[in-house]
């Protein structure tokens, strides 16, 4: 260690921390065409995999004939389940979920076999030439024919452990959630009002398909850069079905298109695996838009029946709930769907009598995981209608209902836990409807001539106007934060401080998954205001550091932001024993408790600079790796739903604004303003983003998307052509007002921010649009027939 000298004069300030506006680092090659995406990988001496899949929901295997596809010229493998070299199922709770179909197929797009060619097409061409004899079953496709005396068994020997709290074996999951009286409180209710809702199955469209490359090692494993949401995960799933040690499976996060919970799953991370080991040459797959509708799981679509009960004077007495969600052929994410769907089921409320039970499904539909909203959306779209219909019935304003049941910090959640952090659920509402209302009629011009992209249908030209009714509609709703239910929901930070060319610079490794939300953004900006350097490295994201989890559940700013901060801290730390040995002799201030690090130099509380960060460093690095954790969440009981299931809440609420012509059923969403609490702002104008881009996917939802699925089982819609999702003419204005209060439990205050305005933005919309039409509309998507009543 070099000898203690004198520190030179310095001066302070850094920038591009946290709180700012910090641009994407990524941003300009996104918006430029220049981002490498997965599906933009290369390999000189790769093969291409293609994957065959079931034109039936339910049938048995026969018989599998390979053997033209095995004579096609450039084929290098043929693969079905007679070929897995170990595992043959996987998932990332309950491991149900066949590697290629197992003899019986139970949903239409399964994987059957898999082919490596020289070229794509070639591998097309070779996969059409295989020939499966499939025998039809029954389908199993809703509540009824899952559970009816008799009913195909889809899974029958479950021995997960929710079988035995569930009520049939098609039954993925059971939640209950109980408290208070709800018999004793219906008997004291003014005003009773009862609806059923439904929500269809709505994808998460994320532009960039299913991708990776698979790379064989010398060392018989394999090297995997993929999109995905979970490294980790993935690796788990993977190893086993290969038959290999997870240190031989080396994973590298590549270019991620979006993913909102789509990726969370395994698509086709083991199929290349597999082929590039049977092959021994890299193996690239890449889904088309056809194939990724079949290639990922969906949101869940549900069917929800609501009893709501107030008093005379507004205050809901109770909520009696029954929500079935559709889960589809293997379970995915479902238990947890369930916990929140029933844990969140009466909304951001007070409500001291409380009857909900959720379940989900095994059917012969397409499997359903997670998606932007985890459970919380369906839930959502169905007690903010009774809202509505129930502050009607009471002759009350709807804000003013909502804000007079509102809950606020220290309220009790049905299961018992108590919110112990801000919940300005009155606030949010109050802000959304003092916003000016746009102006009526935005389409007239001076001119006379119409604008007609202000109007119902658009650059169509369908109308100038007539029959165009306005309508206003509001709503809040609640989002967790975090894996719940007693999950281990950790994640690891490796984060090094080092002089390069005479620079400090901040190195920072996590397994990360960046889609899109802009972690790789907040990371770089927790380690500036940590470590006070300007230039921050951040390393690809991968296996060979700890587990970061799921970039879902609006977590990774939350709990790898954490680790990064406490990974930072410690580096911290260790420049200051750095400094105290070097300098300590020639200040005393070296030897106090309150150093900080800004600018590049070590410097007082008092702003007195004591040395630069590259004298005290010098050749030396100071690196740490830390693991950090949450507060410990406990599983829901699974007879009462009690228990302190989540770590956090989130809270947004919308104002819609919508034209519509009544005469045609097309619906113009003028305005959908939102409040959101974020706690701290990371990055302002990326929680903007985010909040406006989750406000979008609820309006594809509320007016647009959903997968269609025949009672066949049969997807009729698996193209962009057919699944509608909101373009730049369909997304309206979008003002925000964000909030920030500090949940004192969380990294630097901060909420996470991702979910919770999908919640509320699909009711909104569709409040609005009750408001225009007068019509109960208890379904979404609303389609121009249900307007039209044709």
């Amino acid at each position: 260690m070099a000898t203690a000298r004198t520190p030179s004069a310095l001066t302070i300030g850094t920038r591009g921390g946290i709180g700012e506006s910090v641009p994407r680092p990524d941003g300009t090659l996104k918006v430029t065409g220049e981002f490498a995406y997965a599906s933009d990988l290369w390999h000189e001496d790769m093969l291409w995999g293609v994957t065959l899949r079931s034109p039936h929901a339910h049938a048995r295997i026969l018989s599998a004939d390979v053997s033209a596809a095995l004579a096609t010229p450039g084929v290098h493998a043929v693969l079905t389940h007679d070929d897995l070299p170990a595992a043959t199922r996987y998932g990332l709770e309950i491991q149900d979920t066949p590697v290629l179909a197992d003899g019986v197929v139970r949903y239409h797009g399964e994987p059957v076999a898999l082919v490596a060619a020289d070229h794509p097409e070639t591998a097309r061409r070779a996969a059409a030439r295989i020939r499966i004899a499939y025998e039809e079953l029954p389908v199993v496709h809703d509540e009824e024919s899952a559970t009816a005396p008799g009913a195909p068994l889809l899974h029958p020997a479950r021995d997960d452990a929710h079988a035995a709290h569930a009520p049939h074996p098609n039954v993925v999951h059971r939640q209950p959630v109980l408290r208070g009286d709800v018999a004793a409180a219906r008997a004291r209710a003014a005003a009773v009002v009862t609806g059923d809702y439904e929500v269809g199955m709505q994808d998460q469209a994320f532009l960039g398909p299913e991708s990776g490359l698979a790379v064989p090692a010398e060392d018989g494993g394999v090297d995997l850069y993929i999109a995905t949401q979970w490294l980790h995960a993935d690796l788990r799933q993977i190893a086993p079905v290969l038959g290999l040690p997870e240190d031989k499976v080396r994973m590298t996060l590549s270019g991620v298109g979006g993913a909102f919970g789509g990726r969370e799953d395994l698509s086709m991370q083991a199929h290349a695996c597999l082929l590039a080991l049977r092959t021994g040459k890299p193996v690239k797959m890449v889904y088309n838009r056809f194939e990724s509708f079949f290639g990922h799981v969906h949101r869940h679509p549900a069917r929800l029946h609501y009893e709501h009960g107030a008093s005379g004077d507004g205050r809901l007495l109770y909520v009696k709930a029954r929500i079935v969600l559709d889960g589809g052929a293997y379970a995915s994410s479902s238990p947890a769907v369930v916990g929140n769907a029933a844990s969140l089921a009466v909304g951001p409320y007070v409500v001291g009598n409380v009857d909900v039970e959720a379940l989900a499904l095994y059917t012969n539909n397409p499997p359903c995981g997670a998606m932007r909203g985890f459970g919380a959306v369906q839930a959502c779209f169905a007690y903010e209608a009774q809202m509505d219909r129930l502050a009607e019935r009471l002759g009350l304003d709807p804000v003013e209902f909502r804000q007079r049941n509102a809950m606020a910090q220290g309220a009790v959640m049905p299961t018992g836990q108590v919110v112990d952090a801000p919940a300005p659920v009155a606030e949010l509402l109050r802000r959304v409807k003092a916003r000016p209302l746009p102006p009526e009629r935005p389409w007239e011009t001076a001119g006379g001539d119409p604008d007609v992209r202000a109007l119902p249908g658009g650059l169509s030209n369908t109308t100038h106007g007539e029959g165009v009714v306005r309508g206003v509609g509001y709503a809040v709703g609640i989002k967790n934060v975090g894996f719940s239910e007693g999950f281990d929901d950790y994640s690891t930070a490796r984060v090094r401080l080092e002089v390069v060319a005479g620079q400090p610079v901040a190195t920072v490794h996590t397994a990360m998954a960046e889609v899109g939300q802009g972690g790789v953004t907040v990371h770089a900006q927790i380690a500036r205001t940590e470590l006070g350097v300007t230039r921050v490295v951040l390393r690809p994201a991968d296996t060979r550091v700890g587990s970061a989890g799921s970039t879902s559940a609006s977590r990774q700013t939350y709990v790898t932001g954490g680790a990064v901060r406490q990974a930072c801290r410690a580096v911290r730390e260790k420049v200051f024993a750095l400094g105290r040995a070097r300098f300590g002799a020639y200040h005393p201030a070296w030897a106090h408790a309150g150093l900080l690090l800004e600018g590049g130099k070590v410097t007082t509380e008092a702003g007195e600079v004591l040395a630069g960060l590259a004298e005290v460093l010098e050749d030396e690095v100071a690196d740490a790796e830390c693991e950090w954790r949450h507060r410990p969440t406990e599983p829901f009981d699974p007879r009462t739903g009690r228990g302190d299931g989540h770590v956090q809440y989130s809270f947004a609420a919308h104002r819609a604004v919508v034209d519509v012509d009544t005469e045609l059923g097309l619906v113009k969403v003028v305005e959908l303003a939102c409040a959101q609490d974020v706690g701290k702002a990371m990055n302002p104008l990326a929680v903007t983003g985010q909040i406006q881009g989750g406000t979008t996917q609820g309006l594809g939802l509320a007016v647009m998307e959903e997968i269609v699925v025949s009672a066949d089982g049969l997807v009729r819609n698996p193209s962009f052509t057919d699944y509608l999702i909101p373009t730049i003419l369909d997304t309206p204005a979008i003002p925000v007002d964000v909030l920030e209060l500090a949940d004192e439990h969380a990294p630097y205050g901060l909420r996470g921010a991702g979910e919770a305005p999908t919640l509320s933005a699909t009711p909104a919309v569709v409040a609005a649009i009750r408001a225009a039409t007068g019509l109960p509309l208890g379904r979404v998507p609303v389609r121009p027939e249900h307007l039209t009543g044709t």
